[in-house]
């Protein structure tokens, strides 16, 4: 009976790899009719990682920059007035370069893509822009004007929008308080409506509004926006009734007439 020979293994070069002394060497592994599947999944998420690690490198840098623009807006003065030119150039100046970075992740975060990668920096430039809005028209930007401020062709969830407004609030709330150490007022515009009122405006929409993306997010972010809204109406209470002994320059304690139980932002009643 003759000898049967079995079909020898297709050889090919598997990587390079090092000996324990350090040199390189060639290890050859064996193919088969799956090889050339597992290699294209292989080529798949090396795509996935790279790309991904763009979108995060470019997200923190977008983030910085929109950090800068808040900080820029935070010197204005007035509302629903046009921006200084200086302020109104750095701004511009931001804006420009965020557009740059946003441009070269536009086909990385397309279709299916926009929802696989996480940008936290669109949630900052919300931030940012519906801010900038605010005190040059004294009115909340919508999702659509929102959506068209974006700089370049990625597209706003919803999260990104709302969570964006959430923090607008905390900006909102700085605005009020260092406008009124610096002119004793509270800030308000021609028509004579405070910051302290569109900031409780603000509020209660997001309190009626159905709550999005993960459930415990959703819920600190409400408990630190309405812990803000509270301080506001303490600043406002004590510019009202007790502003004329505060001497120029005060700067408002948000934390006093709390109560007995000290209650901050985020408690529950027993």
């Amino acid at each position: 009976m003759a000898d049967v020979e079995a079909p020898k293994a297709q050889i090919a070069n598997g990587g390079v790899k090092r000996d324990y002394r350090g040199n390189q060497k060639v290890v050859e592994l064996p193919r088969n009719a799956y090889t050339s599947m597992f290699e294209g999944f292989r080529d798949e998420l090396d795509k996935h990682h790279d790309r991904r690690m763009k979108i995060q490198n470019v997200s923190r840098d977008v983030t910085g920059l929109a950090k800068k623009m808040i900080f820029t807006l935070q010197r204005v003065r007035t509302l629903a007035k046009p921006l200084q030119p200086r302020i109104q150039a750095e701004i511009e100046q931001r804006y420009a370069e965020i557009g740059t970075l946003l441009k070269t992740i536009e086909d990385d975060v397309k279709g299916m893509n926009r929802h696989r990668y996480n940008l936290m920096c669109l949630e900052e430039l919300v931030e940012a822009v519906t801010f900038m809005h605010y005190l040059t028209t004294q009115t909340l930007m919508t999702p659509e004007q929102t959506q068209q401020a974006i700089p370049a062709d990625v597209i706003l969830t919803a999260s990104d929008y709302v969570y964006g407004v959430f923090d607008l609030t905390g900006e909102m709330m700085r605005s009020a308080t260092s406008n009124t150490a610096l002119n004793g007022a509270i800030p308000s515009g021609p028509s004579g409506r405070t910051i302290q009122a569109d900031l409780q405006d603000v509020s209660s929409m997001l309190q009626v509004n159905h709550p999005i993306g993960r459930p415990f997010s959703y819920g600190k972010k409400m408990d630190v926006m309405v812990e803000q809204v509270r301080k506001v109406e303490r600043l406002g209470y004590g510019v009202r009734i007790r502003g004329n002994e505060r001497p120029k320059g005060w700067m408002p304690d948000l934390n006093e007439d709390r109560g007995e139980d000290g209650g901050g932002g985020g408690g529950h009643d027993d």
